[in-house]
């Protein structure tokens, strides 16, 4: 009877314990969004997000605007816009977000496209290469105020030295649109930790 007592106080302790480990990093996602790194760098690596047909979506456009805005006020040279082919597309995010940057003024020139990638993690890693292959040292990494830990992690790992630079306004505006967004940054960023120590 005592070792089954003892058996289900662990299982209790340890339940507590993770329940606890989780919301301690769900704080330090929410606390983070708000760190913004106001410093010049080569380039502003704009995270993808989805496009339908031939237009970017709300929550690419305001990341499109921000890294417009760094650039028009010089903190950045360069942009780097991020995404590969979505379901449906017949081009790349990348390539949609290159011209809404265009259609808004910004120089083709100083637009470079990353285009094959599906996730976060190949975003950072393929904007690195770019990096590597035309000399630039720094960059401001451009995404959702809560992406930005797990992001900001994933540049790191990629090699790039990066500052934090969320946008000013999200799409995710509600308390209806942030839980489930927090939810799936805790539960990714949790992930790529635990990833990190085995591989």
């Amino acid at each position: 009877m005592k070792r089954i007592v003892s058996f289900r106080n662990v299982i209790i302790v340890l339940i507590i314990s993770f329940c606890i480990y989780i919301i301690c990093n769900v704080i330090s996602i929410c606390r983070y969004s708000s760190v913004y790194e106001n410093e010049s760098c080569d380039v502003a690596i704009v995270l993808g997000a989805a496009t339908s047909g031939s237009e970017v979506s709300e929550v690419y456009k305001q990341r499109l605007n921000h890294a417009m805005e760094l650039y028009q006020n010089g903190y950045v040279k360069y942009i780097i816009v991020t995404g590969g082919k979505g379901k449906g597309n017949r081009i790349s995010d990348a390539a949609i977000a290159g011209e809404y940057l265009v259609s808004m003024g910004i120089p083709d020139e100083v637009i470079l496209e990353e285009d094959t990638s599906t996730i976060t993690q190949e975003n950072l890693e393929n904007a690195k290469i770019i990096m590597e292959e035309n000399g630039y040292e720094t960059a401001a990494i451009v995404s959702d105020p809560l992406h930005m830990k797990r992001a900001m992690l994933l540049a790191k790992d990629s090699g790039i030295v990066a500052i934090s630079s969320p946008t000013k306004s999200s799409a995710y505006k509600t308390l209806k649109t942030k839980i489930p967004f927090v939810a799936r940054e805790a539960f990714f960023y949790i992930g790529y930790k635990w990833y990190r120590i085995w591989i």
